[in-house]
């Protein structure tokens, strides 16, 4: 079906090779809207039902409801075989899924376009984000725009547009296209007069255009608009920037590259402002724009790095409190970046002083390199230090978040992170340092899961969102929709942000294939399983009954890599060597797997794969009666070293 392409951004219309397909029936559009609106997972018939008649469905209306499928899929499809199944709408369980590939629906298309722009430099997201937007034709499902289904996804959809066109603004201005912006933002602001960051984006775009009377000028305007409008006021960044204009400030006339909040970092070379720009960043990435505080966390690095005062550098370095809880880094180059100038600035630190730079260094270093198990020695040296030191509790914590980060050295290591977990979370309550506070719940919510007690985890999480609220942290409860979706089946299962590709790209097909295996069902044929694929090959291609790809592909699977998702790769290797009868591998997965017999695959918090000991069993039953099986020794005491 990757020769269909569906548009619901408008009038709901479907084309083959470029041949507009007959929807004439206003009930087959729906019915492609309703799936479209799903985003790719099924539709129950009774689902349908409620959707199609609001108030009292007519007798028969099951049977409508397959004429309704009947007539899409000969639409989607004219040339298909009379009874062939349709290879665009399936059926699943009981409902029905679109089944088209993401890049050929625009609806679908937009929300992989913000995602994909927002790890691209300016001049590539600028391509990106002006072929998304030109997807819209009008309002999304623009005919059936009353209709109670569309009202969630269109004003999300709504919402999405208006982030796109921000963005874009901000990469015109950051790609020195600064009258493309002008363009852009102009009538948006028009269309949307309450929309504070678009007056801003316009009025900064005016002024790096040499039109600085106009840009004072939309700032005025802006700030009457806002007073007289719903929000009350025009927030202090709209003042700030309007009293910058007026004093010419030096520093807006920043170079291509950087956003606007990167200029506070003091391009006009100010030791201050570098010195405070951790403080902030931290900030802006604790709110939710981690993509945004990436980036420019290394340009304050490296502006630090030019005063060649490595204790300058290492104060920007290791003044970002944002500790992390995904063991795979959203952007591998930046974090190692960071890892580098963090050496960099280590070496240069005398060894008999700074002792809590040096310490801070070293944990960044450790986190930096998530879930490698290549930093131990960086962890115990920082550990060290902090003793020295003095008490710094906040640093402790710090220390312990590096710790967690490269607790992964084997299988099996749940209660020692549960343990870190509580450690921080005991600190910063008492300290009433809430970041931490979510930070130590996470952990141990993590550690909970593995070790099988859901229902203290809950408590965790209970109290994760409780923080989340009134800190305004919304990525944490990322990870609690998580949890509830897996382990307690509530709610549904969350869409990605956008600002943590280390952990949402693939996440949603993993879980797909997880969840089959847990509930016995068909593996999935599709879905983009990303970096999590080579562990889940081997046995794609044993269950589709290329048995020479299998175990070519479980002979040459790395080992998985040292982080939260451990377990479940390797129990997806054996469910492969299981399934192929591959002993080499089967004795590969009893030796990877025996430190967690006790364990639950779950320690992500994320992704469940069940009792660690029923793959043992399994795997067990695989080899000859003969084989030499090492027996397995009581379970790990509470003080061994990690």
């Amino acid at each position: 079906m990757s020769d269909i392409r569906i548009r619901v951004l408008g009038p709901i219309t479907a084309e083959r090779n470029g041949r507009e397909l007959p929807l004439t029936k206003p009930r087959t559009r729906e019915v492609l809207g309703i799936l479209v609106a799903a985003r790719g997972y099924v539709v129950p018939t009774s689902t349908l039902i409620g959707d199609l008649w609001e108030d009292d469905p007519p007798h028969g209306a099951a049977g409508a409801v397959q004429t309704f499928i009947g007539e899409l899929r000969r639409a989607l499809d004219p040339d298909r075989p009379r009874n062939a199944p349709s290879a665009g709408v399936v059926t699943l369980g009981g409902g029905y899924r679109l089944r088209v590939s993401e890049p050929f629906v625009d609806a679908w298309s937009v929300r992989r376009a913000e995602r994909a722009a927002a790890a691209q430099p300016p001049e590539r997201a600028d391509v990106i984000l002006t072929e998304a937007l030109a997807e819209w034709r009008g309002t999304a499902f623009d005919e059936f725009a009353e209709r109670p289904w569309a009202a969630a996804e269109r004003t999300q959809l709504a919402t999405l547009r208006s982030r796109l066109v921000l963005r874009l603004g901000e990469a015109h201005i950051a790609a020195g296209r600064p009258g493309g912006a002008v363009e852009l933002l102009d009538p948006f602001v028009v269309e949307q007069p309450w929309n504070e960051e678009a007056w801003r984006l316009l009025a900064l775009a005016l002024y790096r255009d040499g039109r600085r009377h106009h840009a004072g000028a939309v700032l005025a305007q802006a700030q009457r608009r806002l007073t007289l409008g719903f929000e009350g006021a025009a927030s202090a960044d709209t003042v700030i920037l309007a009293e910058r204009m007026r004093l010419e400030d030096p520093a807006l006339d920043a170079p291509p590259g950087l956003r606007l909040t990167a200029e506070a970092l003091g391009r006009a070379n100010s030791r201050a402002q570098l010195e405070a720009s951790a403080a902030m960043l931290t900030s802006l990435a604790l709110s939710g724009d981690i993509t945004v505080a990436r980036v420019q966390r290394l340009a304050a690095i490296r502006a630090a790095e030019e005063f060649g005062d490595a204790q300058l550098t290492a104060q920007v370095i290791g003044g970002f409190e944002a500790p992390g809880i995904w063991t795979r880094s959203d952007d591998e180059e930046h974090a190692a970046a960071i890892v580098a100038a963090a050496a960099r600035a280590l070496a240069r630190l005398p060894a008999e002083r700074s002792h809590r730079l040096r310490a801070r260094l070293l944990a960044t270093i450790a986190m930096e390199s998530r879930g490698t198990a290549d930093r131990v020695a960086e962890v115990l040296e920082a550990e060290e230090l902090v003793g020295i030191g003095a008490d710094d509790e906040f640093l402790d914590c710090l220390v312990a978040c590096s710790r967690f980060m490269q607790m992964f050295v084997r299988t099996g290591l749940a209660k020692e992170r549960g343990r870190i977990g509580s450690r921080i979370e005991g600190i910063s309550e008492r300290t009433e340092w809430s970041t931490f506070e979510i930070t130590g719940l996470l952990i141990r919510m993590q550690a909970l899961c593995a070790r099988d007690d859901i229902d203290r985890a809950r408590r965790d999480a209970d109290r994760i969102d409780d923080l989340a609220r009134s800190r305004s942290r919304a990525l944490a409860t990322v990870f609690t929709r998580w949890f509830r979706w897996t382990f307690l089946g509530e709610g549904t299962r969350p869409e990605a942000t956008g600002q943590m590709p280390g952990f949402e790209e693939g996440i949603a097909a993993l879980d797909d294939v997880t969840r089959a295996l847990r509930f016995g069902e068909p593996l999935p044929e599709d879905g983009d399983l990303g970096p999590h694929e080579p562990w889940v090959r081997p046995l794609l291609l044993a269950r589709a009954d290329a048995h020479d790809d299998a175990h070519e592909a479980l002979r040459t699977a790395p080992d998985p890599p040292k982080g939260l998702l451990l377990e479940v790769y390797w129990c997806l290797l054996a469910e492969a060597a299981i399934e192929l009868e591959d002993t080499a591998a089967v004795e590969r997965c009893i030796d990877a797997l025996r430190p967690a017999r006790f364990e639950r695959a779950a320690g992500s918090g994320v992704i469940d794969l069940g009792p660690v000991s029923s793959y043992l069993a399994r795997l067990r039953a695989v080899l000859p009666p003969d084989a030499a099986v090492e027996e397995d020794e009581p379970e790990w005491p509470d003080s061994e070293p990690w």
